[in-house]
């Protein structure tokens, strides 16, 4: 069975291995040892401190097949972005050039450099290996950090913030980046994106314009990246705005992709799903298959199961789901449908 756990140190050695499949632009997960053995000890400091809003922390979560001990995914969630630093996005805007003797109007499309999401709450770190992206596997994934955060509410912003991976062709050469910041620095998106992962995007992203750059002079291809998402992050893309994210008003500053945004208390994993009693029996079968999560904190457990459930009800499971839960008779967990 596929449990969805909060990350330890021991699983370094497998994070590294998802990390080095992990796509172009995905920098808070880089293929070094050192970066992410601190990303785990940041996670299980976090998972441990007693929090009552928002601050520094982050937490680290892993994907284990009980069977194996293999990690066939992770994700994360950063409690507020730049808390340290700016969180830096391009703002699109729409600039209006007019002349009342020529009668001419005209609305200009630019991006502006700017950190309004600093503070936000930040879904990071998302992998799931290729065989298991259309399946619900990759809900449990991605979901079950939301269903955490409607578990601890006190420990998230009011606003969750995601950036996608943007466009980049086979060779890792993006457009967008070959006509913003490549102009900016004496790299390629590659090496770009390895250095942000390595020590820190916002040394990059200081040394980007801070002046509005007009979309209309950007190259065609460039204009056409914008907001394009990743092949490998379709599956990230999707579900999220299934969960009611919206697309409109940021892009990031490296590859163009979408960074989308959303009210805590509206998306639809935390509005919509419900803390339930465990009743243990014979769990049915050619029910529906719902995302199931303990509720706790350090002990935080979350599978995919077949349920029978009716609303007003308490839940059945059985012993295989229950015990990778940590839930016994009594016990509620909180469960929403895939």
């Amino acid at each position: 069975m596929l449990v969805m756990r909060p990350a330890q140190m021991a699983d370094l050695a497998e994070v590294q291995r998802l990390a080095a499949d992990s796509p172009v632009g995905v920098t808070s997960l880089p293929d070094d040892a050192e970066v992410l053995g601190e990303k785990i000890a940041a996670s299980e400091a976090s998972f441990s401190a007693e929090v009552s809003f928002n601050g520094e922390e982050s937490y680290f979560f892993v994907l284990e097949d009980t069977a194996t001990g293999r990690l066939a995914g992770c994700s994360a969630i950063v409690a507020s972005a730049g808390f340290s630093e700016p969180f830096y996005s391009f703002r699109n805007e729409t600039f209006v050039h007019a002349s009342r003797e020529l009668k001419i109007h005209n609305k200009i499309h630019v991006l502006s450099l700017c950190h309004d999401l600093t503070g936000n709450s930040l879904l990071t770190s998302f992998y799931v290996q290729r065989d298991l992206v259309n399946t619900p596997i990759a809900e449990l994934n991605s979901r079950s950090r939301l269903l955490f955060m409607a578990s601890h509410p006190e420990r998230f912003a009011d606003a969750v913030v995601v950036e996608i991976v943007g466009y980049s062709d086979e060779h890792g050469e993006s457009p967008f980046w070959d006509a913003v910041g490549r102009n900016f620095f004496d790299l390629n998106y590659t090496e770009a994106e390895r250095l942000s992962g390595l020590k820190s995007r916002t040394f990059l992203a200081e040394l980007m314009p801070h002046y509005p750059i007009y979309v209309p002079l950007l190259p065609d291809e460039a204009q056409e990246s914008m907001g394009q998402v990743h092949p490998r992050a379709q599956i990230t893309f999707d579900i999220l705005m299934r969960e009611g994210f919206e697309t409109d008003n940021y892009i990031d500053i490296f590859d163009g992709g979408p960074t989308l945004h959303a009210r805590t208390s509206s998306i639809r994993s935390i509005a919509q799903s419900r803390m339930v009693p465990v009743k243990l029996g014979e769990q049915g079968k050619g029910g529906r298959q719902y995302l199931v999560c303990n509720g706790q904190l350090q002990d935080f457990r979350a599978i995919v199961a077949e349920l029978d459930w009716v609303p007003g009800k308490p839940v059945v499971l059985g012993e295989e789901a229950a015990e990778a839960l940590g839930v016994g008779e009594g016990a509620s967990v909180r469960l929403i449908a895939v």
